[in-house]
């Protein structure tokens, strides 16, 4: 199965898009070749240039606390695991707290470091760190795997909270959804007077099928049509009746 995931505000958007971010640099930021290091580095300026918003702290603070309250609720409730209920608790204390510490903007020790940003300018530029262009960031990526890895270290452990604060509201918002199975007759599905209003779509469909779904959706209607995943013709609609699953999810 394929999941698509589609945010219905700009909050969620942007802690989806953090996510992907922060899993890219996981990945490249292990790796051993230069240019695996390269693809980590771009991706953590993509993450300074999403968090450059001032508000971002204050967005995952209030949500964390939200949630929090929630949880709290829960307690004694014969239907919930205590353990498990004592876990993430701690896990949203912990990321809260170190959200707090945080000084100033998400990222500003960053922003600070001007070999980074001079690094990111000459990025913004196709082809711009080539290495005689850069040669301070063409020595760095002839240095030592292990110099590499440390320097990674050290620029993402301020954003662990961050990070972590990310991966809990976004799992709760994943699993609050209950995937119900759908048929798009003849590549088209619409739903209207929905019960609620969702923040995040999630869709699933089989890998086997050759089409992609194209999806738009507000408080009043949902409307999903399957395209062929490549298409000559911009109004081309796959003329077959599509099973799919469907989770409208909300915090």
């Amino acid at each position: 199965m394929i999941c698509y995931e589609l945010p219905l505000n700009e909050r969620i958007r942007m802690l989806l898009k953090l996510e992907s971010l922060f899993n890219k640099i996981d990945f490249f930021s292990t790796q051993a070749h230069a240019f695996e290091h390269h693809a980590a580095l771009v991706a953590l300026f993509e993450i300074l240039d999403v968090t450059s918003r001032a508000d971002l702290k204050s967005d995952l603070l209030q949500e964390l606390d939200k949630q929090r309250t929630m949880l709290r609720s829960l307690k004694n409730n014969p239907d919930v695991s205590e353990a498990a209920l004592a876990d993430l608790l701690q896990s949203i204390q912990t990321a809260f707290r170190g959200l707090l510490d945080i000084p100033g903007r998400i990222g500003g020790y960053l922003r600070d470091d001007e070999w980074l940003m001079s690094v990111k300018q000459r990025m913004s530029i196709p082809g711009g760190a080539s290495e005689f262009d850069l040669p301070a960031y063409h020595y760095w990526l002839s240095a030592t795997i292990e110099i590499r890895r440390a320097d990674f270290d050290k620029w993402m452990t301020p954003l662990v909270s961050v990070r972590n604060g990310i991966q809990i509201i976004l799992n709760m918002l994943r699993n609050s959804g209950r995937a119900f199975a759908y048929t798009a007759v003849q590549g088209v599905f619409q739903q209207t007077d929905l019960e609620y209003q969702a923040h995040l779509l999630r869709l699933q469909i089989s890998d086997e099928i050759l089409c992609i779904p194209e999806i738009s959706a507000n408080k009043y209607a949902l409307n999903i049509r399957f395209v062929p995943w490549k298409s000559e013709q911009e109004q081309e609609v796959c003329r077959q009746d599509i099973p799919f699953e469907l989770a409208f999810c909300s915090l």
